[in-house]
């Protein structure tokens, strides 16, 4: 018998209007012990709704309405509430994708981790700490015997979520769900915690649902994967028969979005004339935070004497692990955290430091698409409103003036008009990013600072995302400060990058040099810390890699 096994899964929701939606129509897969399956899908293709299923949650709203699901033996469909709550963190653990939302930030690490084993009465306070610290020091995490003594906020995010692996495994469950836990880091810390989960998964022998949208991070961690789509299975199979070769065109659509198109490859690189000047100029910038000392610099510098220059239709990528500076230095772009030290020049002036003292015209030229959709757009306002608003405040627009704009503005980014009188939370992730995009645009700016766009979006829809941003780019000669830890998408839109480390730029990297991977001993470790749709790479990458800053 398989450690777990899903047959036929029907699971419903009730829309906003009253009717009953199908989102998991029928899907059902094994996992024996011991093997780690992926279910893999873009947003709204029920691989989470799935996942939480196997410990017999379902989200508000929602019901399974028929099917089985048995995990260790146990029918956890027809189980009760409290049987559940014995099966789950003691049978089943799962570590979340956001460790910083899972962990209590009044509470010391070490407590937290341990409470499961001892809600469930499987190990005395003392061994449950001895096997906490055995757990820290198996997941490469520093200091084991007195990082639990830390606050959340004390640790780095790979660091959280090492430890939140830890919370999961403490109890020695048999099944652990994986629920996108590498989505949010950057590519050198995605690598280390990839690299101890599947270590510690192989070591202890437990079996894994490992749910994801990037098929390069399956590749290294699945034995086998599920392909998901609108709540049904369209594929599935051994990871290596699957990668190479896959029979239904979603799974091969999914494998095409793996590969953006580079600028330079798809003939829309440009060049800057030697003379022109640039629209955007960064001259020694300092920036930090917290109370100056005597000699000018603040209590924490975050960016040290960065120079850089972006011309006009081109776009300027920035890339680094998190902690190196990158948003930071988007944050003084916008007049957000003025510069300790250096100057700004945009469009051949002085830029304030200060978006309260920027001109008009300055305000409008530079303006931000922020990372996260969900947080960036007022969940209370309908997307006319939302889109109006700048409309309003840039250039005076006014009743039906304002709200065919409104209309080109949606035109613009590829959504129909019918979404105007909707709300946020109405929206799927991809929806809301164009939103976020078209709000930026109602400015008419020149420049556009994107602020990982793409990080928290699946990857056929990141693609989209990337093909979008072109294309307005070709038609309003916009320019871009392509903010991201993601390099592949870098490649794809970008002329030039500015590699940050520890604050400092410590390399440009023309087109080509992207493509060649750079020259600097960290660039070059960026670059090799990409995954690749191959299920040998994280194995035959080099074992003693340094750990970097942000990893540990």
């Amino acid at each position: 018998m398989p450690l777990v096994s899903v047959s036929n899964l029907h699971v419903e929701a009730a829309s906003d209007a009253g009717r009953i939606i199908e989102i998991i129509k029928g899907v059902s897969f094994d996992v024996k012990e011991g093997e780690i399956v992926s279910l893999i899908g873009e947003s709204g293709s029920g691989k989470s709704t799935i996942a939480l299923s196997l410990m017999g949650y379902t989200r508000s709203g929602c019901r399974i309405a028929g099917g089985e699901v048995s995990v260790d033996g146990h029918d956890i469909i027809k189980m009760n509430e409290a049987a559940r709550e014995d099966l789950r963190g003691a049978v089943v653990s799962y570590i979340p994708q956001s460790a910083a939302a899972a962990f209590n930030p009044s509470h010391r690490i070490l407590r937290q981790v341990i409470e499961a084993a001892q809600i469930h009465g499987l190990l005395p306070e003392a061994e449950a700490k001895a096997r906490a610290i055995e757990l820290f020091r198996a997941l490469a995490l520093p200091d084991p015997e007195t990082i639990g003594q830390r606050y959340p906020h004390q640790v780095s995010g790979g660091q959280l979520q090492r430890l939140a692996a830890a919370m999961a495994l403490i109890t020695h469950p048999k099944l652990v769900i994986f629920d996108e836990p590498t989505t949010a880091l950057d590519v050198t810390t995605q690598v280390e915690v990839l690299r101890v989960f599947k270590r510690v998964m192989r070591d202890i022998g437990i079996a894994g649902v490992y749910v994801s949208h990037d098929l390069a991070v399956v590749a290294q961690v699945a034995d086998r994967i599920v392909v998901l789509r609108h709540g049904e299975v369209q594929e599935e199979g051994v990871t290596e028969d699957l990668l190479e070769g896959a029979k239904h065109p979603y799974t091969r659509e999914l494998l095409d979005a793996f590969h953006p198109v580079p600028r330079a490859a798809a003939g829309i690189a440009s060049t800057k004339p030697a003379t022109e000047t640039p629209l955007l100029e960064l001259s020694d910038l300092t920036l930090g935070y917290g109370r100056k000392g005597a000699d000018g610099l603040p209590a924490v510098v975050a960016v040290k004497d960065v120079s850089l220059s972006l011309h006009k239709g081109q776009n300027l990528g920035i890339i680094g692990e998190s902690g190196s500076g990158k948003s930071t230095l988007a944050r003084a772009v916008a007049g957000l955290l003025p510069p300790a030290m250096g100057k700004m020049r945009f469009d051949g002036g002085e830029l304030a430091p200060e978006a309260s003292a920027r001109s008009a015209d300055d305000l409008r030229n530079i303006q931000i698409v922020f990372q996260h959709a969900d947080t960036a757009l007022n969940p209370r306002r309908s997307i006319h409103e939302i889109l109006g608003r700048p409309l309003s405040f840039y250039h005076g627009m006014k009743g039906a003036q304002r709200a065919a704009r409104v209309d080109e503005l949606l035109d613009m980014v590829h959504l129909p008009r019918s979404l105007r009188d909707r709300h946020p939370g109405e929206l799927s992730g991809g929806q809301k990013q164009r939103v976020n995009l078209a709000r930026a645009l109602a400015a008419d700016p020149k420049l556009i600072l994107c602020d990982e766009v793409t990080s928290a979006l699946d990857t056929v829809v990141a693609a989209a995302i990337i093909d979008l941003l072109k294309e307005l780019q070709r038609e309003l000669h916009l320019s871009y400060l392509f903010i991201s830890h993601d390099l592949s998408t870098v490649r794809a839109i970008c002329d030039e990058a500015a590699v940050m480390y520890l604050g400092e730029n410590v390399e440009n990297l023309s087109a080509a040099g992207m493509e060649m991977g750079g020259t600097h001993p960290y660039t070059r470790l960026l670059f090799s810390s990409v995954p690749r749709l191959d299920p040998t790479w994280l194995d035959t990458l080099e074992q003693d890699r340094p750990i970097l800053a942000a990893a540990q």
